[in-house]
Order: C-alpha cells, then structure tokens, then sequence
C-alpha cells in the first residue's frame, strides 16, 4: 500500500524563492502546529528576560541581589516581566529604575502579541471534515459516475455547505508547451443547505467530461490531480469555514463503489456507521 500523501503537500518543490519569514512571522505562527507557535512565545519571552537580566548586570542597583549573580538578574527580569511584584528584591538606583521602565514597556509588548497570536490561533474556524481515502469511479443509474465522501466529524451542521472540484492534468499544447489545465467538474449537486454527518458528492462521466476516455490504466499513469474545496458556516459558532482535499493517481478506485454508510436499527432510526467511511466493494463499471 503506498504512503498517504500530506495534504499540505502541493506536489512541487520550490527552488530560489526569496525568504522573508521573518516580515511574515506572524502568519507563519499562526500556520505553525500549537506545540511550535507556543514554542517560538516561550522563546521569544525568555529571550527578552535574558537580555534584561543583562542590562540589569551591567547597572547595577538591585537590592539584596548578589554582585554579578546571573541568576538574581534572570529572575529580577522575570519578576519585571511578568508583573509579579517585587518580593526580596528590587530595583534602587536610577539605571536600575530606567531598566524597570523599559522592561515594562517591553512587557506591554510581548503580552499583547502573545495574547493576540494565541487568541487568534484559538479563533481560527477548523472544519472538522474528513474525506474517504479514495475516489471511485462506477455505474450509477446506468451512467458512469465519479464519486467522493466525506463525513462531518462533528456533531453539529455545515449551514449553506458548496463544494468545487477541480480537475487538473498535465498537458502539453500543439506547440509543445506543457501546462496544467484545470477542468472544473459539473456535479449533480454542488451544494447543500446543511451537512450533517456526511456527504456523497457525484460526478456524471457524459460527453465532454474529462473522465470520458480515462481508464484505470491511464490514470495511474498520468499526470493529474483531483482537488475538492468546501466552504460553508458553521452553526455553532455562524463563522465562515474551509476545506479541502486532494487526490492523486493512486487514490482512484475504478469498479468500486462506497459501502453503505447508513443502516436501520431494530427501532427504526437511522445508523451511520463511521468506520465504514473509507470502505469500497465492488460494483459495475
């Protein structure tokens, strides 16, 4: 079984492209995983306390702190920093008393970006939508259909719900030029007044569809990506949301079709059982 491509990935590697992360280190941060973007916040607040601990080295003036002890300025700084309020020590010269305010102005700083980057990384909607592992291609009402499923993990709906899908191949022009071509495929319904648990998107292979002479064959040896992206709002919390997903050459299933999803309990209510999510059986094609 091959390995399941990142979706993140874009399949292409980029080379001699500038690098400026650091005039975009806010929206870096807030793509980076939590871990990483706490991480980067302790960094940056411990960095700030050193360089005071520093400063605080070289003035002077700190009661009961010992002569050139490191460590005493360190934790001076971090009780300036963090606003704790002076204990056993404090500042009692004028350079000392200078450094404080400078400190404090820097503590205004560090706080409220951190407090705004983590507020805005918590803000952030997430769809929590998870799509089939593959995409299957079989006979539906005597029409050969491309299909893709996904299902809402949360317990909650996806009000005004639109989905595109997007194919694109690798192509060359009569002049020889190669290019991608994207082909936007028309689906039997692109839209859904609320998603619920899951979704069943269909794409009719007729005349002029782009599927038309692709076999199983083919595919795996072409070119070509399929790219799906919702949008929609959630409602719970009525704010917009975005998803999307990719497949490649070996994530088609031609002759298969998804398992039933949905089955009747003995008392009569639906059952959606999400293990079978990713389940194919075969079907005509």
């Amino acid at each position: 079984m091959a390995a399941r491509h990142p979706q993140d990935d874009t399949g292409i590697d980029v080379v001699n492209a500038p690098k400026d992360a650091w005039s975009d280190l806010y929206h870096e941060l807030l793509r980076a995983p939590w871990w990483l973007t706490l991480l980067a916040i302790s960094g940056m607040v411990l960095a700030v306390n050193v360089l005071f601990a520093i400063v605080f080295l070289f003035t002077g003036g700190i009661v009961n702190a010992r002569p050139g002890s490191f460590a005493d300025a360190f934790f001076f700084s971090v009780q300036t920093l963090g606003t704790a309020g002076y204990g056993w020590m404090y500042p009692q010269s004028r350079a000392a008393n200078v450094a404080v305010t400078a400190e404090s102005i820097a503590s205004i700083v560090v706080v409220a970006l951190a407090t705004g980057i983590v507020f805005t990384k918590f803000s952030i909607p997430v769809a929590r939508l998870e799509f089939a592992r593959n995409v299957v291609v079989y006979l539906q009402d005597g029409v050969r259909t491309l299909a893709i499923r996904l299902a809402n993990r949360r317990g909650n709906f996806i009000v005004e719900a639109q989905v595109r899908v997007t194919f694109i191949r690798g192509e060359k022009t009569i002049e020889g030029i190669f290019f991608y071509r994207l082909y936007d495929l028309p689906l039997v319904r692109d839209r859904s007044s609320a998603v619920g648990r899951s979704w069943l998107i269909l794409h009719r292979i007729e005349k002029g569809s782009p599927f038309e002479q692709l076999t199983a064959e083919s595919v795996r040896s072409a070119d070509v990506e399929l790219s799906i992206a919702i949008n929609g709002i959630d409602g719970t919390t009525h704010q917009t949301l975005h998803a999307r997903h990719r497949y490649l050459p070996e994530d088609f299933r031609f002759g298969e079709r998804f398992a039933d999803m949905l089955s009747f309990r003995p008392d009569g209510r639906l059952q959606l059982d999400y293990a079978k999510l990713h389940e194919t059986v075969p079907a005509a094609y």
